[in-house]
């Protein structure tokens, strides 16, 4: 075979993908094509190990005494931390015929020295290796722009002027300086702004005298943002308080410049801020309906510059959030305003949905609102049918605002969030998680605070409950087979097959959510969960991370497969196929099983799950 034939196969391995061309060409010059039989001992344990073998063709078997911990299939290659340690803690055989490709130890020992990222990979744990993943994954060709800071993009030049500076001195200095913006200081060293639109639209309209104070037009409580801060917080920011820009300071807290949308927009080149601004602008539901139909162009964007999913669940949570809020505003019955707190729960609330799969909502009533059942009743029905109209789909489960079980006055909530706790049936527990995970998208916060602090305190002395809760784990089980293969769904709609969701995200997410309810901590988001829970010493710090990590891996996959099914027009699930990955994506599938078996089996220890 041509060293040529050698550089495409490794080429397609990971992580030898990511090498130079010139290195991967001296790597194929070292590879020797080896056959062996069935049941052929390649490797023996207790002995100096002497090469790094590629399978070209075949399965390879890693054994300890009688104990299969391994299997080891095309394209994947064995066993790096061996040749490291030349020393080989397992038996590998051959299981079928097998043709590999061989490397020596000596030059891939010398090479590994060579190359730091090559070396970091095999002496990283499996959290490091599904976050090294996720940060390479996707589109290599585009610039990840999770990485691009606030200094990377167009941050306007910082002029500070005195805050009694007249309009015509300030007008004229904006102008001067090509400068959109001027900041202005006042006697306590506070900071100021003024754009030029402020000119327009307060001077001349208002026909004030040019000699006045400029600060009779400034704008004050003034949001800053770090220069080496992520630019996408930056986005962030801007849109969950819908400013059109931020003050940016260096690491000796001064200011050095000015972010706006514009400059962001430049940079990301997608229409985030240009959505948000119609979500904040719109004037009725027609308005509103076209700029949320624009939230899955966004989420391609993202998703295809390589984008965390974590920020995109974000970013698109409090999109959702403002259209919800938006449409009430619009809609809701004047009795209603100001006397209410309208909840987005399960996944939505968590800040984790991103493709929209059913609504999940409820409606708390203040108790002292004078609103009629019948016109409730008649608008909640009417909200419901909206958001179907927006692309919300309707809950199969009926956990929605139309349905009186999840609309009622605080009062009625506090009656039925007691029976959870003391009636304790499956349902029960379900309806609790729902709620658990409850995040006000527009209202009266307090309403929701106080339900979940009477929450805390039923719940707070009963160990039994916590177990009761949390046994719900025990009715799924990780796809992950005794010999590392994969357990196919039974369904024969989904043959070859795997539930990502009931095989390993709900594990965790139930698992985490259980930790936190019993330690009162009001988070809705798992990865945040998990942070709480790491400070609080209940999850140790290795743990934490393999789950996030994790939990990042298996949402991005979710994330990737679904929208392969969107652009073929096939409805989207949590199935995906793990013949259609390539031999990285598996291994850190399979680790990431793994790391949900962890946290279950604490979970098992923790609260005696086998024996209730």
């Amino acid at each position: 075979m041509s060293n040529s034939e050698f550089t495409s196969f490794l080429s397609r391995i990971y992580p030898f993908e990511n090498l130079p061309r010139p290195l991967l060409e001296e790597f194929s010059k070292q590879l020797e094509i080896v056959h062996f039989n069935k049941d052929v001992i390649i490797q023996k344990e207790k002995q100096e190990v002497q090469n790094l073998y590629f399978i070209t063709q075949g399965l390879v078997q890693e054994k300890s005494e009688d104990e299969v911990l391994a299997i080891y299939s095309q394209n994947e290659f064995f066993d790096p931390i061996s040749l490291i340690e030349n020393y080989s803690k397992c038996n590998f055989a051959t299981i079928e015929d097998t043709t590999c490709y061989m490397m020596p130890r000596d030059f891939f020992i010398k090479i590994l020295h060579e190359n730091i990222e090559l070396e970091s990979y095999f002496f990283q744990s499996i959290s490091q290796k599904l976050n090294t993943h996720i940060s390479n994954e996707k589109n290599k060709e585009l610039v990840n722009i999770m990485l691009a800071k606030v200094k990377d993009a167009k941050v306007h030049r910082a002029v500070i002027v005195p805050f009694n500076t007249s309009i015509f001195d300030a007008a004229t200095i904006i102008k001067k300086e090509k400068i959109p913006t001027l900041l202005l200081r006042d006697e306590n060293n506070e900071i100021f702004v003024v754009t030029d639109s402020d000119f327009r639209q307060k001077v001349i309209l208002n026909r004030m005298d040019y000699d006045e104070s400029v600060s009779k037009i400034c704008t004050g409580n003034l949001i800053y943002i770090n220069e080496n801060d992520f630019l996408f917080n930056a986005q962030l920011i801007m849109s969950k308080h819908n400013l059109k820009r931020l003050i940016v300071k260096n690491d000796e807290n001064e200011i050095v410049g000015i972010i706006d949308q514009i400059s962001l927009s430049a940079y990301f080149s997608m229409h985030t801020f240009s959505v948000s601004n119609e979500i904040e602008e719109a004037q009725s539901l027609e308005e509103l309906k076209k700029a949320s139909l624009s939230l899955i162009e966004i989420i391609k964007s993202l998703s295809s510059k390589g984008v965390k999913v974590g920020f995109i669940s974000k970013l698109i949570n409090q999109l959702n959030r403002k259209i919800i809020h938006k449409i009430l505003k619009l809609t809701a019955p004047k009795e209603l305003m100001d006397n209410y707190c309208f909840l987005v729960m399960g996944s939505e609330g968590r800040g984790e949905q991103i493709l929209r799969t059913d609504q999940d909502n409820a409606l708390i009533i203040n108790d002292n609102c004078d609103i009629s059942n019948e016109t409730m009743d008649n608008y909640t029905k009417k909200f419901t049918e909206i958001l179907i109209d927006f692309g919300f789909p309707r809950c199969d489960g009926n956990i929605m605002v139309s349905n009186p079980y999840w609309c009622r006055k605080t009062s009625d909530f506090k009656k039925l969030i007691k029976s959870w706790i003391t009636n304790k049936t499956g349902d029960d527990f379900m309806n609790l998680a729902i709620f658990y995970d409850a995040l006000s998208a527009s209202g009266d916060l307090k309403l929701l605070k106080e339900l979940k602090e009477y929450t805390f305190k039923l719940s707070s002395d009963s160990q039994s409950f916590y177990t009761n809760f949390a046994k719900i784990i025990m009715s799924f089980n990780v796809p992950l087979g005794f010999f590392d293969g994969f357990v196919y769904d039974k369904d024969k709609n989904h043959k070859n097959e795997i539930d990502i969701k009931k095989g390993a995200i709900f594990i965790l997410v139930q698992s985490i959510r259980s930790l936190s309810l019993e330690h009162k901590i009001f988070r809705t988001n798992t990865l945040k969960r998990i942070e709480e829970l790491n400070k609080l010493g209940v999850l140790e710090d290795e743990l934490s991370s393999e789950l996030i990590e994790a939990f990042n891996f298996l949402s991005t996959l979710k994330l990737k497969t679904n929208l392969q099914k969107l652009d073929s027009k096939r409805e989207i699930d949590n199935f995906i196929n793990p013949n259609d990955l390539n031999s990285m994506d598996k291994d850190l599938l399979k680790d990431s099983f793994k790391i949900v078996n962890k946290i279950k089996k604490k979970l098992e220890n923790r609260y005696r799950l086998n024996y209730t």
